[in-house]
Order: C-alpha cells, then sequence, then structure tokens
C-alpha cells in the first residue's frame, strides 16, 4: 500500500522517537551519569623527591636502628625525610614512643598520614608537610634519618647542637668523620648510631677532693676526649677518657701514684660526679674558670 506523502514525516518522527526512548530506557554497562576518577596516591620505589629519592627502609632494619636507640615510651622521635611514615608507625606501636614525622612532598605526608590511620596510630604519630631544615625538631629525644650524605654532613652542626644525650639513627649514610657509636646490618642495608655528646673541650677545675682544686685542660673530637690534669706543680694525663652524650668517665694518677676514677655527668659550664679510689669515695664538680 502506498501510504501518503503528507503521512511519512509523522511516521518518521514516530519511529525515531520510539527507537530513542529504547535506548534510554536500557543504557549500557558503564555508561551512567559520568563521575570523576579519584585514584589515591601511591608512592613508587625510586621516585624523585627533594634532594633524594625514595626508597622505603626495610622493617628488619628499622627493628635494629629503633633498638639500637633504645627507643621506649618515654621518648619523643622525629623523623626526618618521613616518607611514607613506616619509621615513625613502627617507633609508636612496637616501641610506645610519641614519634613526628617530617616530609616535604605533600603527596607523600597525605600518604603517610593515611598510613598512620590505618595503623590506628594517630593518637602518637603526626606527619608534617614541611622542611627539615625550617621545621624545629629540637624537642626530639631520638632522631631518625634516610637521606644523602651531603644532607646528613648540612644536618650535623645543628644535630651536634641538640641535648646532650640524643640519640641519631641513619639508614646508609653516616656523618663523615663523626664516628658513629654503633652500626647495624640487615641483608644489604647498613645503619648508623650516634650519640649526641656534650661539649667539654677547654679549661677546667675539679673540686671536692684534698689537697685543693686540680686544674684540668680537656680535649675534644666529637665523643673522643682526652686531656691532662694538674695539681701541686705536676701534670699528668688523663687515662681511658670516655664520652657518651653526658656521661664523662676518665682516671688520673695522683701524687701517691694511686689511680682515681672520675664518673659524671656534663651539664652546661658543670661536671658533677664522683671519684673513686681504693681508699675514697668523694662527690667532687668540675666547673669552667
Amino acid at each position: 500500500m502506498k501510504l501518503p506523502r503528507v503521512l511519512l514525516p509523522i511516521l518518521l518522527a514516530s519511529w525515531l522517537n520510539v527507537a530513542c526512548s529504547s535506548t534510554n530506557a536500557t543504557p549500557a554497562p558503564n555508561s551512567a551519569t559520568p563521575q570523576a576518577a579519584t585514584t589515591a596516591y601511591e608512592p613508587v620505589r625510586g621516585q624523585a623527591g627533594k634532594d633524594v629519592i625514595w626508597i622505603p627502609t626495610p622493617a628488619g632494619l628499622i627493628d635494629k636502628m629503633l633498638t639500637a636507640a633504645k627507643v621506649t615510651d618515654q621518648d619523643r622521635l622525629f623523623d626526618l625525610g618521613a616518607g611514607d611514615g613506616i619509621i615513625a608507625i613502627t617507633a609508636a606501636r612496637k616501641y610506645g614512643a610519641q614519634a613526628v614525622g617530617i616530609e616535604y612532598n605533600p603527596d607523600m605526608a597525605q600518604f603517610a598520614r593515611r598510613k598512620v590511620a590505618e595503623a590506628g596510630m594517630t593518637d602518637k604519630v603526626r606527619i608534617i608537610t614541611g622542611d627539615i631544615f625550617q621545621e624545629d625538631f629540637s624537642s626530639a629525644t631520638v632522631v631518625t634519618l634516610y637521606l644523602m650524605p651531603h644532607l646528613n654532613l648540612k644536618l650535623r652542626p645543628i644535630l651536634l647542637n641538640m641535648k646532650p644525650g640524643t640519640r641519631v639513627v641513619s639508614h646508609a649514610f653516616n656523618m663523615g668523620d663523626w664516628e658513629p657509636d654503633e652500626t647495624m646490618s640487615y641483608q644489604y642495608a647498613q645503619g648508623y648510631f650516634w650519640v649526641v655528646p656534650a661539649q667539654i673541650e677547654g679549661d677546667w677545675v675539679m673540686t671536692g677532693l684534698d689537697g685543693g682544686p686540680m686544674r684540668m685542660s680537656m680535649s675534644q673530637s666529637f665523643q673522643n676526649i682526652g686531656g691532662m690534669i694538674t695539681r701541686g706543680g705536676q701534670t699528668r694525663a688523663l687515662l681511658g677518657a670516655k664520652l657518651r652524650g653526658d656521661e664523662v668517665k676518665f682516671q688520673f694518677i695522683t701524687q701517691d701514684r694511686k689511680v682515681h676514677a672520675f664518673s659524671g655527668r656534663a651539664e652546661g659550664r658543670r661536671i658533677t660526679g664522683t671519684v673513686i679510689s681504693e681508699y675514697m669515695h668523694t662527690p667532687v664538680e668540675i666547673t669552667r674558670p
């Protein structure tokens, strides 16, 4: 049957409407209303950062580093260049410390915060987005780091100016001629441990012993110390001198040829302790003249 020409446009429009309605009623898979893709940031091993590349510290070495530093729940640990936050998280979760990570990359810092939350450690771990040379970490009792050698050397004066007894642990790289107090290894990874020494180089006077004051001259290269002690016109070398943090130990021989052993602690311009020999146990004070 031949349709009148006037009806053709009407029928064609009707057919198109039906076809479109059918297509809209059964959308193809994944053709729903578009949504913005949300992909969480994930760091990549070896990725470039500010002056460093990111390589995670192995869990086994982290444990050895924190064990060497004798981390406890009394400590406040700062991790410089915190990366994914694993060192700070481990210090809090396994050793009970309050921990702060400083990370320059804001994406990495946010990733570390996510890891802190996943570990349930938000009450003990804080991640700061910042520059380790600008942020204040002077309240730390323990400092951990995994940086490049030139950054370690740049940090060294800051670390040496911290409170004596502060513990420092580094993954992979040392501090130049500041020799470590201890080294550790795990598989192919290496760690180094230092205790920040008190500054005791110079002249001192010891009082408290019979016979009057004794003058002392102390030499120092980081934690390595030596010196001379003088009384009654006689000068003798200190023997077995040791410095660990603020703990000072040495021996000296008096005019009666008796060996005396000193053990004490340094605090600013004052060292207090005890001298022991076979016939005495005497508290003494050593002060700057």
